[in-house]
């Protein structure tokens, strides 16, 4: 591995591989060093856990980093292009990690630059970093990947997280139930890509009758900026809302992962019970992401 770009990429091995890493150097067993190195944190897209756990990743592994957040303050705002951009940037820094609003953004610049690039979210295509942290949670929280039911819900179609996490998991023999507004459901490319392995799955609209079947409930809010008419919005929001009440008949390993930021699509009483991952989950992700980082760079 050299660039981080799409699930697609990453082999069974590479993911085992990489929990393994994560693993190891959040016990400490293991220590990369990235001192003298430098990443670029080039986020033209708004982020706060992926930008703030990438930064916190590479210092804590005794490496510096860059960030340019938006455009505003720079030559982007006066015409230059993406690949002159990243060409100039490629010039000071040891590897790339980039969020664009255009999806193939990331996979563009690898086939601009000659250092690492990793992908932090393309449009609504691809999140691999968030994906392998979801599989560290997941793995951390089950003790396995393997044979795992877990429901998606909310924005699928939009939500590049669940496009990444659903091809990350289908060489484990997932059960998938997939919830969501009609017409933002799971892509067609996904669920051809999940019958193509013969992963089940199923479509469903009511939630409270799969909840007792699950191991992992992974929740996605619906995505304001991703609509281009408000009102399409507003008859969406509010479609799936999981509170404490709806909890009360799940298995004992039962997680209810996000990858934040929510709006109201958990309520805040969830936080307090034992089913409630996400916060812990957010902090799996500086581990996975060193490894990420380590993997790249060759640092062991």
């Amino acid at each position: 591995m050299k660039n981080l770009i799409s699930m697609r990429d990453v082999s069974k091995k590479d993911i085992l591989e990489l929990i393994d890493l994560a693993r190891d150097i959040e016990t400490g067993k293991v220590k990369p060093d990235l001192s003298g190195k430098l990443g670029a944190l080039l986020f033209f897209e708004p982020s706060t856990r992926t930008h703030f756990s990438f930064d916190t990743a590479i210092k804590k592994l005794g490496g510096k980093s860059f960030s340019m957040s938006g455009t505003s303050s720079t030559s982007v705002k006066k015409g230059e292009t993406l690949s002159d951009t990243l060409m100039t940037i490629s010039q000071y820094a040891d590897f790339i990690v980039m969020r664009h609003k255009i999806e193939g953004a990331a996979r563009f610049a690898t086939e601009t630059v000659d250092i690492p690039v990793m992908n932090a979210g393309d449009g609504t295509n691809q999140h691999p970093t968030q994906a392998l942290l979801d599989l560290y949670s997941i793995q951390k929280t089950q003790g396995t990947l393997k044979n795992l039911t877990i429901a998606m819900i909310g924005d699928l179609r939009l939500g590049r997280t669940v496009h990444s996490l659903a091809q990350a998991l289908s060489d484990f023999n997932p059960k998938f139930y997939f919830a969501s507004p009609r017409h933002l459901q799971m892509p067609q490319y996904i669920k051809d890509e999940l019958t193509q392995k013969s992963v089940w799955f199923k479509e469903v609209e009511d939630i409270n009758e799969i909840i007792p079947e699950l191991d992992i409930m992974y929740v996605t809010r619906i995505q304001k900026e991703r609509f281009a008419v408000l009102e399409d919005y507003e008859k969406v929001k509010d479609a799936y809302i999981i509170d404490k009440n709806i909890l009360t008949n799940v298995k004992n390993n039962f997680k209810l992962l996000h990858p934040l930021p929510r709006v109201n699509e958990i309520t805040t009483d969830v936080d307090d019970t034992p089913y409630a991952y996400y916060f812990q989950q957010a902090k799996n992700g500086v581990f996975m992401r060193q490894a990420i980082i380590t993997k790249l760079l060759n640092l062991i």
